[in-house]
C-alpha cells in the first residue's frame, strides 16, 4: 500500500444491517465503523441495497478489505462471485455462510473441531408426516435410531432461520410443551400445558435439554483472539423478556472460562466467520456450543465497541499493511469528539448496586422452607383377586408373577382406569342383598380407586401413584412347562398431597418477600437475572409433588417471572431426595417415639410431668401435650363421627345423582391447571355447594369414614393417635376450603384435635430434646451437611477475594501501569482476563474440583459494567422439603448442645427463643429456617469475628382458620388461604455466632464433606433423562474426587 494512501473497506451488507446519519448510535455497525474510519486509515464504502442487488458484480466499488453477511433477501452466491472476482480480504469467509442455514451441518462441523454440543439426533424428512421406522414417539420420550431422548428435550427444525424451537416437559413435572421464538414485543416462548406430541411436519434436531439455571449465554467473537461474553435471562424460564427503561434487552456481560475461550476460537476458526456469534449453555459444570449465528455485534456497549473497532483495525492492517504498525495509539482517536455515554445506559440497570453498610456484607442466605398448603394426603388398601388388574400387574412389571409394579405415567393410570370402570358395579347392593360384608366393602374401595383416578380429569405421576404387590400363586402347566401365575395382589393407591391454589399462593408470596427482604439495600434486578454475575442460586427439592411445585412458586415470586411453574420448575428446581426425602433412617426410633407418647397420653400426662424441670419446660419428657390428653380422646372420636356422617349424606345425594348417568366410557378432558395448583378458588363450583378443588363428595367421604374407623378401634377399646395429626389435617382443611358447606361440628372437632395435635405432632419426632437431637440428627444428617459445605465454600470465596483485593491495593502503582496499558492493548484482553479468573477461581473449594470449570460462576466482568464491587458474591441456597425436615433440623439446631461431645456448651439457640419454639407447636406451610452469613470487613481475616451468622424461623402459616380478630387472616380466608407468620429471631439482640461455632456444634451430627458419594445421576437431571448412555456421559462428567467434595453444590 502507498504511503498515504488509505485502505478501503467494504461493507457489502443490507442496509437495514448499518444505520447511518441520525440513528448512527442505535447500530453496533455504526458505531464500530465510525471507530474505525476515526484512526484515519481506511476508507468505509457503503456498497448499498441497490448496487448489491440490482448492479452487475464487475459494476461493484472495489476494495481491499469486505465486511459481507447473509440476512433475509441477501444475494449471497452473487457476493462470493464478487470476492472470486476482485480478492479482497474477508473478515467473514462467504461460502461456509451456507453451513449457518442447515442446523445439522452446523452440529457436524461443530463435531469435526472437537467443540462440545448437547446429545443430538437428526429425523430427516422428504415429506411433511412422513412416517420413519427409525423414529418413535413415547408419552415421555422419543428415540431416534435407537437413541433415547427422555422429556425434558428439545426440538429444533433444521432450517436455521426457522426459530420455532420446542421444549416438551415430562408427565412427572406436568407435561406440555414451551415454544420458543423470536422476540415478539416482551415475549420470547409460551407454555402450552395441552400439547404433548411432537411435530411431524418437517425435519428436526432433538437434543437432551440441558438445565442452566436460567441463564443463557451469548458470545461474540471479532477475531480468533477475542470474545466478549453476555449473559441474560433463558427464554426457557418463563419467555418474558427484560428491558432496562431504554427498552434494550438486559444483558449482562461475563467472564468466560479459558476452555470457553478456547471454543470461542475454535468456533471463529471452523466456521471461518471472522466476526461471529455463537449461543453457549453452561450445565453441571460443562459448557456446550448449541447454536451458531455468523456476524453478531454486542447491542449497547461503548467499552466492546471500542475493542471491536481496534481488533478489527489490527486485522486489516495485518492483511493489507504488514508493514504499518498495529500498536494503538495513546489516545483513542475518537474519544475527544464521543458524546457521552447516556446516564443509567449501564448493562446491569440502575437500582442493582446497594451495599450492606460499611462494615458488614451479606455472602450467603440458605433457607429450608416447608411446602404449601396441600390437599389432605390419602391412602387405600384393598386385596384383588380380578384378572383384568392382575394383567394390568404382568403387563408392567415385564410379566414377572412374583415382582411388584408402580404405575404412575398416564398410560398406565388410563390402563387401570379402564379396567377399574369394567370392574366397578353399576349399581349397589340394597340391605336386602345377600352380598357378604367383604363383597360390599371391596366394591366400595373400587368405586374409591376409580373416583381417585377420574379425579381432575387428568394424570400426573407427580400426584398419584398405584403400587400392585403379588400375595398368591398358583402353579399353572402351558405345554410341556410349568409357570406361576398371580391370584392375589395387593393394591396400593396412594394420592391426595396435592399443592392447593392457596399453596401456590403462599409460596408465590413468600418468594416475593424474600426478593424485597432478605437482600437488604439490594434492588429487585438482582435476583430477576440471578445466576449473571454476583448472585449464585440454586432450588433443591425432595421427590414430592408438592413440594417441588412449591419450589417453582417460591421461584417465581423471588426472581418476578411469570407463566406456568412446569418451564419454571424443570429450568430451576433440582430434586435431591436422598438429601430431601424420606425418614428410613429414623424410623425405629420414631416408633419408640410414638409408643411412648401413646404411654404418656394413656398414663396422664401430668403424673410425668410433675416430676420434670419447670425452669426449662421444654427439657420434660411430652413436652407440650396437653395435661388432659386422655379425657379429649374420646370427644375427639364422638365429634369425628358426627362429622363423617354429616358428609355421608352429601356424598348419599352426588352418588344418587352420577348412578342416573352412563358416563362410564366418557373420559373427562385433561384439565393443566388442576395438576398444577391454581392461585384462585373455583368460584363455580362453591356457588354450585360443591367441595373446593377437584373433590367430590365421595372422596370427601372416604377420607372422613377412614379417619373415623382408623382413630379409634371399638371392639378393642383402643385409640391409634398415629391418627390425631391426620384428622387434624383434615380438619383444617375443611375449615379452610369447605366452610361453605357448613358442616356442624367442625369448628368444635378442631378446637380439639389442634390441642391433642399441638402436642403429638412435635413428640413424634422424639418424646424430649435427647431423643429429639437423635431423631432429628438421623432425618437431617445429609441436610446438615450440605449447609456446612455451602457455609465453607462461601467464606473461603470470601477469603480469596479479601486476598485479592488486599494484594491490589498493596501494589496499587504497578496495577494501575499495567491497567493503562492494557486499555490501549486489547488484544492483551484474553491472557489478561485468564489470569484474573484464575486467581479468582483458584480456592479448592467444596464446590469445585481442582479444575477451574468444575463450577462455573456467571461472574461479571469489571470492564464492561459499572459495579464498584464487583468481586462480592452472594450466594443464595433453598432447601424445600417436608415437616419431618423442618423439626429435625430445628432440634438439632435447638439440643445439639446436649450431645456429650459438646457438654457444658450452651444451646445455638437462646432461652426465649426454646420457650417461643415450645409455645409455636406447629411448624405450618411454608414454616422456614434462614441462615444468613455476614462478613465484618473491618475485622482481619483470621479473626473468627470476621464471620458472623444470623439465625431466624418463621412458624409459616400458622393461624387456625377460625381466627376472626386478624383483618388480613379473615380476608385471606375469603380465598381460602391464611398469611404466613414473619420471621423470628433465634439468637438474642447482639449475640454473636461465628462460623466456627456453628461449624464446632452442628459437625457432630452432619455428614462429613468427604462422605458425599458422586450421585448416580447429577442433581440438575434427577428423574428427567434415563438413558444408560447419558447417565454414563454424565457421572464421567460430575466433578468429584476424593480430595475435593465436587458434587456439593
Amino acid at each position: 500500500m502507498a504511503k498515504g494512501k488509505k485502505i478501503i473497506v467494504g461493507v457489502c451488507v443490507m442496509e437495514k444491517k448499518v444505520k447511518c446519519g441520525p440513528e448512527v448510535f442505535s447500530a453496533p455497525m455504526g458505531q464500530i465503523l465510525e471507530r474505525l474510519q476515526a484512526f484515519g486509515e481506511f476508507e468505509i464504502i457503503y456498497f448499498g441495497d441497490r448496487v448489491i442487488l440490482d448492479e452487475p458484480i464487475d459494476r461493484w466499488p472495489i476494495c481491499d478489505c469486505l465486511i459481507a453477511f447473509h440476512s433475509s433477501g441477501y444475494p449471497l452466491e452473487k457476493a462470493e462471485a464478487y470476492a472470486k472476482l476482485r480478492k479482497p480480504f474477508l473478515v467473514n469467509e462467504l461460502e461456509p455462510q451456507h453451513l449457518l442455514h442447515d442446523r445439522r451441518k452446523v452440529y457436524e462441523c461443530l463435531e469435526m473441531y472437537g467443540i462440545p454440543v448437547p446429545r443430538y439426533a437428526f429425523v430427516n424428512r422428504d415429506k411433511p408426516y412422513q412416517d420413519l421406522e427409525y423414529f418413535v414417539e413415547e408419552e415421555d420420550f422419543v428415540e431416534v435410531h435407537g437413541q433415547r431422548f427422555w422429556k425434558p428435550f428439545v426440538e429444533k427444525p433444521v432450517h436455521g432461520d426457522d426459530h420455532r424451537i420446542m421444549i416438551y416437559y415430562p408427565s412427572s413435572a406436568g407435561g406440555g410443551m414451551k415454544e420458543l421464538f423470536r422476540k415478539v414485543g416482551n415475549r420470547s416462548s409460551e407454555f402450552h400445558p395441552e400439547v404433548r406430541r411432537v411435530r411431524r411436519e418437517g425435519s428436526y434436531i432433538y437434543e437432551e435439554f440441558m438445565p442452566t439455571g436460567g441463564t443463557d449465554v451469548k458470545v461474540y467473537t471479532v477475531g480468533p483472539e477475542y470474545a466478549h461474553a453476555e449473559a441474560r435471562k433463558s427464554p426457557v424460564v418463563d419467555g418474558v423478556v427484560m428491558r432496562n427503561p431504554d427498552g434494550k434487552e438486559v444483558r449482562y456481560p461475563v467472564l468466560l472460562t479459558p476452555n470457553e475461550k478456547q471454543m470461542a476460537r475454535e468456533v471463529c476458526i471452523a466456521f471461518r466467520q471472522g466476526v461471529c456469534g455463537f449461543d453457549l449453555l453452561r450445565c453441571e459444570g460443562r459448557s456446550y456450543v448449541c447454536d451458531v449465528n455468523g456476524w453478531s455485534f454486542v447491542k449497547n456497549s461503548y467499552k466492546y465497541y471500542d475493542d471491536a473497532a481496534c481488533v478489527l483495525r489490527k486485522m486489516f492492517l495485518d492483511a493489507k499493511a504488514p508493514h504499518l504498525s498495529t500498536a494503538i495509539p495513546p489516545i483513542l482517536p475518537w474519544k475527544v469528539n464521543e458524546p457521552a455515554q447516556p446516564e443509567g445506559l449501564t448493562r446491569q440497570g440502575s437500582g442493582i448496586i446497594g451495599s450492606f453498610g460499611q462494615a458488614e456484607e451479606l455472602h450467603c442466605v440458605i433457607a429450608i422452607i416447608r411446602h404449601g398448603d396441600r390437599t389432605p394426603k390419602q391412602k387405600v388398601k384393598l386385596k384383588v383377586t380380578e384378572e383384568k388388574l392382575l394383567n394390568i400387574m404382568l403387563k408392567y412389571n415385564g410379566g414377572r408373577p412374583r415382582s411388584e409394579t408402580k404405575l404412575k405415567t398416564a398410560v398406565q393410570l388410563q390402563d387401570l382406569l379402564d379396567a377399574t370402570r369394567i370392574l366397578v358395579p353399576r349399581t349397589r347392593p340394597g340391605p336386602g342383598s345377600d352380598s357378604e360384608a367383604e363383597d360390599i366393602e371391596h366394591a366400595e374401595k373400587l368405586r374409591q380407586v376409580k373416583a381417585v383416578l377420574e379425579e381432575g380429569g387428568h394424570f400426573s405421576g407427580i400426584y398419584r401413584k398405584v403400587q400392585l404387590k403379588p400375595l398368591k400363586w398358583v402353579k399353572v402347566v402351558k405345554g410341556d412347562v410349568e409357570e406361576e401365575h398371580p391370584i392375589e395382589a395387593l393394591m396400593v393407591l396412594k394420592y391426595g398431597g396435592v399443592l392447593t391454589h392457596a399453596g401456590r399462593k403462599q409460596a408465590e408470596e413468600l418468594g416475593r418477600y424474600f426478593r424485597n427482604n432478605m437482600y437488604p439495600g439490594e434492588g429487585t434486578g438482582l435476583l430477576r437475572l440471578h445466576s449473571t454475575y454476583r448472585h449464585d442460586l440454586k432450588i433443591y427439592s425432595s421427590d414430592e409433588g408438592r413440594v417441588q411445585m412449591s419450589a417453582a412458586a417460591f421461584a417465581k415470586g423471588l426472581l418476578d417471572l411469570e407463566g406456568q411453574l412446569t418451564p419454571i420448575l424443570v429450568s430451576l428446581v433440582s430434586k435431591d431426595s436422598s438429601m430431601l426425602d424420606g425418614l428410613d433412617n429414623a424410623s425405629i426410633e420414631m416408633e419408640e417415639a410414638k409408643a411412648r407418647l401413646n404411654e404418656l397420653i394413656t398414663a396422664g400426662v401430668k403424673a410425668v410431668q410433675d416430676n420434670g424441670s419447670l425452669k426449662k419446660p421444654w427439657m420434660v419428657d411430652g413436652a407440650g401435650l396437653p395435661l388432659n390428653a386422655s379425657d379429649l380422646l374420646p370427644t375427639l372420636v364422638k365429634l369425628t363421627k358426627k362429622v363423617t356422617e354429616q358428609v355421608r349424606l352429601l356424598a348419599k345425594d352426588e352418588d344418587e345423582k352420577l348412578a342416573e348417568t352412563t358416563s362410564y366410557d366418557v373420559i373427562p378432558p385433561y384439565d393443566q391447571a388442576r395438576a398444577l395448583g391454581k392461585t384462585h378458588i373455583d368460584v363455580d363450583r362453591i356457588a354450585a355447594g360443591l367441595p373446593c378443588g377437584s373433590e367430590g363428595f365421595l372422596l370427601m367421604y372416604a377420607r372422613w369414614r377412614k379417619l373415623e374407623r382408623d382413630l379409634y378401634n371399638e371392639r378393642k377399646d383402643r385409640y391409634d393417635i398415629t391418627q390425631i395429626p391426620d384428622v387434624y389435617d383434615s380438619c383444617k382443611y375443611d375449615l379452610l376450603h369447605n366452610a361453605h358447606l357448613n358442616i356442624d361440628g367442625l369448628d368444635e372437632l378442631f378446637k380439639v384435635a389442634k390441642l391433642l395435635a399441638d402436642g403429638v405432632i412435635p413428640n413424634e419426632y422424639g418424646i424430649n430434646p435427647k431423643q429429639k437431637l437423635k431423631i432429628g440428627s438421623k432425618i437431617a444428617r445429609r441436610l446438615l451437611g450440605k449447609i456446612l459445605i455451602d457455609l465453607r465454600n462461601t467464606r473461603e470465596e470470601a477469603i480469596n477475594v479479601a486476598e485479592l483485593k488486599s494484594l491490589s491495593q498493596s501494589s496499587t502503582t504497578s496495577i494501575k501501569n499495567v491497567k493503562e496499558h492494557s486499555d490501549h492493548q486489547p488484544l492483551t484482553l484474553i491472557k489478561n482476563e485468564e489470569s484474573r479468573r484464575t486467581s479468582f477461581t483458584s480456592e479448592k473449594s467444596m464446590d469445585q474440583d481442582e479444575d477451574d470449570d468444575k463450577e462455573i460462576k456467571y461472574r461479571l466482568d469489571p470492564k464492561y459494567a459499572n459495579v464498584r464491587t464487583p468481586e462480592r458474591h452472594v450466594r443464595t441456597r433453598l432447601y424445600f422439603t417436608s415437616e419431618s425436615h423442618i423439626h429435625s433440623l430445628m432440634n438439632v439446631l435447638r439440643y445439639c448442645n446436649l450431645d456429650e461431645s459438646l457438654q457444658g456448651e450452651a444451646s445455638l439457640i437462646c432461652d426465649n427463643a426454646l420457650e417461643r419454639l415450645l409455645r409455636t407447636k406447629e411448624l405450618d406451610y411454608m414454616s422456614y429456617i434462614v441462615l444468613r452469613m455476614f462478613e465484618n470487613t473491618e475485622v482481619n481475616l483470621e479473626d473468627p469475628k470476621r464471620y458472623r451468622l444470623e439465625m431466624t424461623f418463621s412458624r409459616g402459616a400458622d393461624l387456625s382458620p377460625l381466627e376472626k380478630s386478624d383483618v388480613e387472616a379473615a380476608s385471606l380466608h375469603q380465598e381460602h388461604t391464611l398469611p404466613i407468620m414473619g420471621p423470628e429471631r433465634l439468637q438474642e439482640i447482639g449475640a454473636y455466632l461465628t462460623l466456627d461455632k456453628m461449624e464446632e456444634m452442628v459437625r457432630p451430627f452432619a455428614m462429613p464433606a468427604e462422605d458425599f458419594p458422586p450421585p448416580t445421576i447429577p442433581q440438575g437431571f434427577s428423574g428427567y433423562f434415563k438413558s444408560a448412555g447419558v447417565l454414563e456421559r454424565l457421572v464421567n462428567l460430575w466433578p468429584f474426587h476424593k480430595h475435593a467434595n465436587g458434587n456439593a453444590k
